[in-house]
């Protein structure tokens, strides 16, 4: 499956159905992750607290217990093991899933050196209840595999083909309260949010991105985390956007005023950026795109790395390798989206 895998949200639904059958759960969320900030985006999820989603999300990011960004080289993390059993160690657990019944919590988190890619939560409140050892170790060997697959859909994102012809919509923003209810949004929104997350059939679409992003900042207002509120998300062609939270200004203290999230364009240098990490650029490869994008040519590449003209044409069949472009045209084309 993960040789095969294209698209990150069919492999996230075929895997989850394997899952279902080698491990069992009762819900799940899995969301695919800004690599450089880890902050949710792209949720794929089946749980019983929608209603409260909102509310979940907060205190998923609130908490600091077998937070997805804490976790360290482990890559799998189970909340009753981790908490010996006082599961009120967990704020998401004591504020909301204690009323369904929650016994016990599998967190997974997909990453490697070029950045966090996703992050898995398997909610089980039917018998046996908990997740064994075994279970956990059964869901950390698929870590390696689904990560890479996962990267490389990723990637893949930006070899498809530019859309023509789009709109340039007005400003896409979101208003949300300070427990992350919607107050507002401009006329654009809900086209965004429709691509971002596709409802069912006849229901207004979930702004799950917003949702990650403003919980995101009250994370780092907490001192919870300390990555930036940010995410970039894939819309669809080659087309990348970027999530961002801000607190609106006002008289009000700042825990007590709303918070703006914006949907736009993600800047070229940014873009460039995510191509890199999903791509697996090595530190002197993204540098030598840096002076392709700049106009240099191969004797200034050279000249400015302190290499050969020959160990440049081997660092960019490297990357010609590693990015399926055959040229220069198409690779700047496709890390710049132009």
């Amino acid at each position: 499956m993960c040789q095969l895998a294209r698209d990150a949200w069919k492999l996230r639904l075929d895997v989850i159905e394997e899952l279902r059958r080698a491990v069992g759960f009762d819900a799940y969320a899995w969301l695919m992750t800004d690599p450089a900030t880890s902050v949710g985006a792209a949720p794929l999820a089946d749980v019983p607290w929608l209603a409260e989603l909102p509310h979940q999300i907060r205190l998923k990011y609130l908490s600091r217990v077998n937070r997805w960004t804490a976790l360290g080289d482990a890559s799998v993390a189970l909340l009753h093991e981790a908490t010996g059993g006082d599961l009120t160690q967990s704020l998401v657990w004591e504020e909301l899933l204690v009323r369904y019944g929650v016994r016990d919590a599998a967190s997974v988190v997909f990453q490697d050196r070029f950045g966090c890619w996703a992050f898995l939560e398997l909610w089980r409140s039917s018998p046996p209840g908990t997740f064994s050892y075994a279970e956990g170790a059964f869901l950390a060997d698929l870590v390696e595999p689904l990560t890479l697959a996962l990267r490389r859909c990723q990637a893949g994102t930006f070899a498809a083909p530019p859309e023509r012809n789009r709109s340039r919509a007005g400003p896409v923003v979101l208003l949300l309260s300070p427990e992350l209810h919607v107050r507002g949004q401009t006329p654009e929104t809900e086209e965004y949010l429709r691509v971002l997350v596709p409802p069912e059939a006849g229901r207004q679409p979930v702004p799950a991105a917003a949702y990650n992003v403003a919980a995101q900042l009250l994370a780092t207002e907490a001192g919870v985390d300390s990555n930036p509120p940010t995410a970039r998300v894939h819309l669809t062609g080659c087309r990348w956007m970027t999530v961002r939270a801000a607190r609106i200004e006002g008289a009000d203290p700042p825990h007590q005023r709303d918070i703006a999230v914006t949907i736009e364009e993600t800047p070229a240098a940014q873009r460039m950026d995510l191509f890199a990490r999903a791509c697996g650029l090595s530190e002197r490869e993204r540098e030598l795109l840096d002076h392709l994008v700049a106009g240099s040519d191969t004797r200034e590449v050279a000249r400015q790395m302190l290499l050969s003209q020959n160990t440049v044409q081997d660092h960019l069949k490297s990357i010609f390798d590693k990015t399926a472009a055959h040229s220069r045209r198409t690779l700047l084309a496709r890390a710049l989206g132009s």
